[in-house]
């Protein structure tokens, strides 16, 4: 078997996959006053989660397990692209600084890389919501878009400041558990 993917691996990212799916449906929505709505979710945690665990390949957790819901959900089903490419570039860019070189595993790293896979969600999510959302779709004059955009901030900051706290050490706990079980996840 390939040794980038060996059967483990595989099914962490399944296992994964459906925490990210799960953890969207852990949410409140609340309505913005420009006719949207924002959402406090858990599932932010669990995309950066699925990078840091797992590296670049994470971001197909991040991304397959929230376009998912997306899918079983009318209200974001037309969501599902721009979903499914957004939480991808969360969990590529926490992924990819989490395991730069031979520091992968340490608290600093992992709380960078969450961080910066927020961030990089964040500014996609923000110009999708003000290009796609709200000019295109919603046909808003551009300081309209920009006030809807102000009432999805404080969603987002709480989002990705939970992602942050929560995800890094989350993911030292269970790779010391892998490790204390004798399993490598590379």
């Amino acid at each position: 078997m390939n040794k980038r993917m060996d059967i483990r691996r595989l099914c962490l990212l399944g296992v994964l996959t459906a925490l990210v799916f799960a953890g969207n449906f852990a949410r409140i929505v609340m309505p913005i006053a420009v006719g949207g709505t924002t959402a406090f979710t858990l599932g932010n945690i669990m995309c950066v989660l699925s990078g840091l665990l797992m590296g670049p390949v994470g971001c197909l957790a991040s991304g397959i397990g929230a376009a998912l819901y997306d899918l079983t959900n009318p209200l974001y089903i037309s969501e599902v692209p721009f979903t499914f490419l957004n939480k991808l570039v969360m969990g590529l860019v926490a992924g990819l600084i989490a395991h730069w070189g031979k520091t992968e595993g340490k608290y600093g790293r992992c709380l960078i890389a969450a961080a910066a896979g927020c961030v990089a969600y964040y500014v996609l999510y923000f110009l999708k919501s003000y290009y796609y959302n709200a000019l295109f779709l919603q046909g808003l004059p551009s300081q309209t878009a920009w006030v809807a955009l102000l009432d999805k901030i404080p969603a987002s900051i709480f989002n990705g400041v939970l992602a942050v706290v929560v995800a890094p050490p989350l993911c030292l706990a269970i790779r010391a558990a892998l490790k204390r079980a004798h399993l490598k996840l590379a």
